[in-house]
């Protein structure tokens, strides 16, 4: 027999603003990025012209990623010429520096403080130790934005030029709000797709239109 009393649902609220969630989630998801090229461009240096795949250091399990990093820096980045090489270089320390941030946000609890409500605290404990770290919604917005960099720097250590070539050697590139105009995908404010395209003929789309 059904209740005659809703069921009330309760959720924990973070206290965090839309902006602060907003820088919180592109951190993520760049450093995500990141972790995937690192091991990406590690892995093709084991890779053989001929033959089978040799046996792979450990660190190339990919559980810490900080062992990555280092294999990384010794076959990828030292190995690289000029300029290239002082360009990647620069990302294996920018990463260094922000990894305990990056840990800060993905292991630790937020809170606030009524002594400064235009910031957010992050505490965990490590080794015994209690580790706090603070940030306000612009440090969170200069911290996405250097991961961005990372990112780029990290594919294109040349800039533009190895963009240039990347995009040559692809034939062509189409980006993920064009695609969505194009097929006539729901999208939201910022021209993203919301959902995939129906199937049925977009109306003013089409041979016939």
């Amino acid at each position: 027999m059904p209740s005659t009393t809703s069921e009330i649902h309760r959720r924990w609220d973070l206290q965090l603003s839309d902006r602060e969630i907003h820088f919180v989630g592109t951190i993520f998801a760049h450093w995500g990025a990141i972790e995937h090229e690192v091991f990406m461009q590690t892995i093709a240096t084991y890779v053989p012209k001929r033959g089978s795949l040799p046996q792979l250091p450990a660190a190339l399990s990919n559980v810490q990623f900080t062992g990555v990093l280092d294999l990384w820096k010794d076959r990828v980045a030292d190995k690289a010429k000029g300029r290239r090489r002082d360009v990647l270089q620069s990302q294996y320390t920018e990463i260094c520096r922000l990894k305990d941030a990056r840990n800060a946000l993905a292991h630790g609890k937020w809170q606030w403080s009524a002594g400064d409500l235009g910031q957010i605290s992050t505490v965990r404990v490590k080794r015994r130790q209690v580790i706090t770290m603070h940030f306000s919604a612009d440090d969170l917005a200069d911290f996405a934005d250097r991961l961005a960099a990372i990112n780029f720097h990290l594919r294109f250590p040349g800039g533009i030029v190895d963009l240039a070539r990347a995009q040559m050697q692809e034939g062509g590139y189409i980006s993920r709000r064009a695609m969505a105009m194009l097929t006539g995908a729901p999208v939201d404010r910022d021209g993203y797709p919301t959902a995939h395209p129906s199937q049925e003929p977009v109306p003013g789309k089409g041979a016939d239109a």
